[in-house]
């Protein structure tokens, strides 16, 4: 099957109902799946279903509605185990997403473990939502961080990883696929060079877990956190897989119900992970959805989705990167779904506009990656990133709407 076929036939757009509406009286074509992805039926429906017949706080209950509230959120926890292929479903701590994750570990791990003079090893292709904890956390421990750069090309310079890596490295924090550039880091290569120094790997799991099949036991690494809602799940909801032995040495970062054993006025026992790290009602209806995403791409298969994807990616980069006057950002050999480039004299915010128009959504600017960018000597890209339900007429669409944007700043078929 070639590439234009395969994805013609992988299009599910009819799933998603956000789709069919129009954009400014023009066909939608979403291409800002990198800051998040539309929902499909089975998602809606999923959240809908559970107010409208399980509704209810979950454990301790002992009324019909609230064991089978329990029921969901706990077969909820199970799909993610088995999306990840964790070991047992207590090594995975629901959160809020990403960001919540990695600075529950910054909290909870980074406090009790780091201490002046130890190093957190980051790279330059990093979100800030895995930059300000850690930073936040030296200020605290007068630990440390360094930094991998980057070719340019955006990919790591793995001389300088191990060159940085050393005695000091406790912990690794790394990207998986870098949300600015779509660059796909080696993580089961970079865990193991880590664990050899002595270091503890974190894996920022975000702009992974939609496009390719994610197994932390093979990767090796000690935590991995992601989001649902860039899984086609609802916000407010992702999780943080950890290790097992990790967890169980960690101290809560978070007080209230449901995280304790005991509680007396002179002191209070704790609950085993992952209740322990899960203070408060949660957010019972966006894991149900989130089980529901799992189940959708799953169902669909998520090496036919990278496959899919990717074919949209070469048509993509290569349409683009044609057209005179665009620059690409991010030639990386191995590439997640994402495009960032820059077209001669046409900010990438007035580009957003001028496609907005066209009915074509993309993301314009430093995207939460202002150091990458600071690297690049820009202040930020256009960025197109697909998905499962894109087609080849999105592709076409962006194209079209970039050549419209330099027909009206006068710059079509012109260079600087």
């Amino acid at each position: 099957m070639n590439a234009r076929t395969d994805a013609r036939q992988l299009a599910l757009a009819g799933d998603f109902p956000i789709l069919a509406r129009p954009i400014h009286g023009r066909r939608l074509a979403y291409l800002d799946n990198g800051a998040t992805t539309q929902k499909p039926d089975a998602v809606i429906e999923a959240e809908r279903r559970f107010y409208r017949e399980s509704n209810a706080n979950i454990h301790r209950g002992v009324h019909r509605l609230s064991q089978e509230a329990t029921e969901l959120y706990d077969v909820a926890r199970e799909s993610v185990r088995r999306l990840l292929n964790a070991r047992a479903a207590e090594e995975i701590v629901f959160t809020r997403g990403t960001t919540e994750a990695i600075n529950l570990v910054a909290a909870s791990w980074g406090r009790a473990n780091l201490k002046a003079g130890d190093e957190i090893l980051l790279t330059a292709l990093e979100h800030h939502s895995n930059i300000v904890p850690w930073q936040l956390l030296c200020e605290q421990t007068g630990a440390t961080i360094r930094v991998v750069p980057v070719s340019d090309a955006g990919e790591l310079e793995l001389a300088a990883f191990e060159q940085l890596l050393g005695e000091r490295t406790r912990l690794l924090a790394i990207t998986q696929v870098s949300n600015a550039l779509g660059t796909i880091n080696p993580v089961a290569e970079l865990t193991a060079k880590a664990h050899a120094a002595g270091a503890i790997v974190l894996i920022d799991g975000a702009q992974a877990v939609a496009h390719q099949t994610v197994d932390v036991q093979a990767i090796g690494c000690d935590f991995y956190a992601f989001s649902g809602h860039k899984l086609y799940g609802p916000t407010g909801i992702g999780a943080l897989y950890g290790r097992a032995e990790l967890l169980a040495a960690m101290p809560p970062w978070q007080g209230g119900g449901d995280m304790i054993r005991t509680v007396a006025f002179e002191g209070s026992s704790f609950a085993e992970p992952p209740q322990r790290f899960e203070a408060g009602t949660p957010n019972i209806a966006g894991a149900v959805g989130l089980a529901a995403a799992i189940d959708y791409v799953q169902a669909i298969g998520l090496e036919r989705i990278a496959a899919h994807e990717h074919a949209l990616l070469e048509r993509a980069t290569a349409a683009v990167g044609d057209i005179p006057g665009v620059r690409l950002i991010g030639t990386a050999r191995h590439k997640a779904s994402i495009l960032s480039f820059l077209v001669d004299r046409i900010h990438p915010h007035d580009l957003g506009t001028i496609l907005d128009a066209e009915g074509v959504a993309i993301r314009a600017g430093h995207h939460c990656a202002m150091p990458l960018m600071t690297r690049f000597g820009i202040p930020g890209t256009a960025r197109a990133s697909f998905a499962l339900y894109n087609d080849e007429a999105d592709v076409d669409a962006l194209v079209a709407a970039i050549h419209k944007g330099q027909d009206l700043f006068g710059t079509r078929g012109t260079t600087r």
